[in-house]
């Protein structure tokens, strides 16, 4: 009976799914994080033009975004190494003092690119969080979560 798990092998034992006899097709995921502002650090914020004293806030998290997501095998064990082909990171500030932060990456591949989509935009939402953390440490990053991947064995959009 099997696990389920695909990145265990027949003993057991912790194991990187071998992609060799796969097709490549387009693979495609979007991946959502949100960091929350207490009202006050929300405003300061809207007010500076999402500026501080360390620099523009989400220009510099959608650089880190990007980066991060372009690295991503050298931070999970098991990723395969991809060459994306695209990686756009958005961050829009909602009517709920939130930062949704959106990263979109692609590539044509073996295997899918939702770990880099998941991690371009938990390093984004670090990034605000850290160049924020001296106006607040009540900042909240929460719901990393997968919001649609395309291409492989099925496709999944998530409301």
């Amino acid at each position: 009976m099997s696990s389920g798990f695909t990145h265990v092998d027949e003993r057991r034992q912790p194991a990187m799914v071998d992609v060799g006899g796969k097709a490549v097709t387009h693979r495609a995921a979007v991946a959502e994080a949100r960091v929350r502002f207490p009202a006050a650090v929300a405003e300061a914020l809207r007010e500076a033009g999402f500026e501080t004293r360390k620099g523009p806030v989400f220009h510099t998290a959608i650089v880190a975004g990007v980066m991060a997501a372009k690295r991503t095998h050298e931070l999970i064990p098991f990723c395969h190494p991809l060459g994306l082909e695209n990686c756009q990171v958005a961050i829009d500030m909602n009517d709920r003092n939130e930062a949704v932060i959106r990263c979109t990456a692609s590539v044509h591949h073996k295997t899918g690119v939702e770990m880099e989509a998941l991690t371009g935009a938990s390093v984004a939402a670090l990034t605000v969080y850290d160049m924020c953390k001296a106006l607040s440490h009540e900042i909240e990053i929460a719901g990393i979560r997968l919001v649609e991947k395309r291409g492989g064995k099925r496709d999944v959009v998530l409301p």
